[in-house]
């Protein structure tokens, strides 16, 4: 049996959803009552804040790096960041990396494409939705990614941090999100929704939403349980 490595606590809500999503995927589709290998390093979320609001993603990428290799000292035959954000270094992570990782970008990317839609909108901390990871992932096969203006990208993030990152989810932000997703379908006529942040559908999972919706967290398990079991 493979062995998945999480580096995890990015937040730790969102790294409990991947446990147990895992665990439910892994069993749907091998129903012999075994249980997959997980191993579990749970980082300082504080610490990394810290450094991407201060620009310094070198020690931002060090520190995750380190944290993979736990991993792969621990027996990891593959690993995965449990986040959306952390991936605005993932290529430095993956190139330095000793093991294979599984990003959550290109995981979302192969589903939008296979359902055919061709400009999704994307949801997210700052640092996700002003990165290039999703556009440029998404752009190889010619998806357009469209991010909220300016004073909602600031009202999305700041509720991310100040609220559900601190496992705080309240019915005023889950509407204050919805009236965002509709703006954005009749201002950029987005076709589908990325729910780029792990966070996100833990609040959103179970909102009517007119549109199409990749929760980045079950695309990004589904891959994992996939190659568990590849």
């Amino acid at each position: 049996m493979k062995t998945v490595g999480i580096v995890g606590g990015i937040g730790p809500e969102s790294t409990i959803e991947y446990y147990r999503f895992i665990i439910e995927g892994y069993r749907a589709r091998n129903p012999d009552g075994s249980y997959p290998s997980i191993i579990i390093n749970s980082v300082d979320l504080n610490r990394l804040i810290g450094w991407i609001n201060a620009g310094e993603l070198e020690s931002f990428t060090d520190y995750l790096v380190a944290g993979v290799q736990k991993l792969a000292d621990a027996g990891a035959d593959f690993a995965v960041l449990a986040a959306n954000t952390a991936h605005i270094v993932f290529d430095q992570i993956r190139g330095r990396s000793k093991i294979p990782l599984i990003s959550i970008a290109e995981a979302t990317y192969d589903k939008a494409r296979a359902s055919g839609l061709k400009r999704l909108g994307l949801l997210g901390t700052r640092f996700t939705m002003e990165a290039e990871f999703y556009p440029e992932t998404f752009g190889r096969g010619g998806l357009r990614i469209v991010t909220p203006n300016e004073m909602e990208r600031t009202f999305i993030n700041e509720k991310y941090f100040g609220e559900l990152l601190k496992n705080i989810f309240l019915p005023e932000t889950r509407d204050q999100m919805l009236a965002i997703i509709n703006r954005m379908k009749e201002r950029e006529a987005i076709d589908g929704l990325i729910l780029g942040g792990t966070e996100l559908p833990l609040i959103l999972r179970d909102a009517e939403c007119d549109l199409p919706v990749f929760d980045t967290t079950r695309i990004h398990v589904e891959r994992i349980v996939g190659e568990l079991l590849r």
